[in-house]
Formats: C-alpha cells, structure tokens, sequence
C-alpha cells in the first residue's frame, strides 16, 4: 500500500456540518467526506483491491467509491484532516490478515453406560446433601 499515492488520489466532498459552530453553522461548509475510488488506484496492488472490496464491500457505493465522514471540527481543514486518517486507518486495517484458525479434531463421542453411570453417581450426591423432612402426622 503506497500511503503517498492514496493521499493523492483522495477527493473531497463538503457540505454543511451538523452540530455546534455558532453564527457560521448555516453559512459555512465545514463537513468533509474523503473518497476514494478502489478499483482504479495506483496505490494498491491487485490483491490489496480485492481484499479491500471484500472487506469493505458495505461501505462501497454503486459508483465503486469507499467514504469516510469528519465533521466533529469547526474548521474545514481540521475535518479533512481526519477523513484522511479515518480513510487511511480505515484501509490499513482491512488489510491486517485475519489469522488462520486451528483445526480442532471432532470429540470422540463417550460411552454412554458410562456417561450415565457417572450422571447417576452425581445424582445420588445431591439427593444425599437435601434435608430429611419428615412425615407430618395424622391426627
């Protein structure tokens, strides 16, 4: 993953952020949406993009681009900041492999004499430690 390339190949969106801002919240774009198409970049190699894709695949749009959203600042630029980390740590992560999973051997399945001998023994246990109540008698 060339990091340099990315950054380059990144588009922004702006539009009016929601929240606090004062007098320039109606007035000011300050809301920032990164781009960034995956298929066509340079800065990734072949599996890279498919691993992206599959990964990635809901945060996709129709269009092939994949999209991050800052707008927790006050200043456009702050805002594009963090898309770019968000975008970045976003596709970094993606590409982390996920780490192989052991085969497990099926369990045998047990005796069952005695698993049953074993449950009843442990019956007897229980029914031993209850309090002996006794009968109520009838007048």
């Amino acid at each position: 993953m060339d990091i340099p390339q990315i950054q380059k190949e990144l588009k922004f969106r702006t539009s009016r952020s929601s929240g606090s801002g004062g007098q320039n919240v109606n007035k000011l774009e300050t809301r920032v949406e990164a781009l960034f198409e995956v298929e066509t970049s340079s800065g990734l190699n072949a599996d890279e993009k498919r691993v992206i894709q599959t990964k990635l695949a809901a945060r996709i749009n129709k269009e092939g681009l994949l999209s991050t959203v800052a707008q927790e600042s006050r200043t456009q630029l702050s805002n594009k900041e963090k898309a770019i980390k968000k975008m970045l740590n976003l596709l970094e992560t993606a590409l982390i492999p996920e780490p192989e999973r052991e085969e497990v051997p099926e369990r045998l399945v047990a005796n069952p004499r005695k698993r049953k001998k074993a449950k009843s023994v442990q019956s007897e246990k229980k029914a031993a430690r209850k309090k002996i109540i006794p009968p109520k008698e009838e007048d």
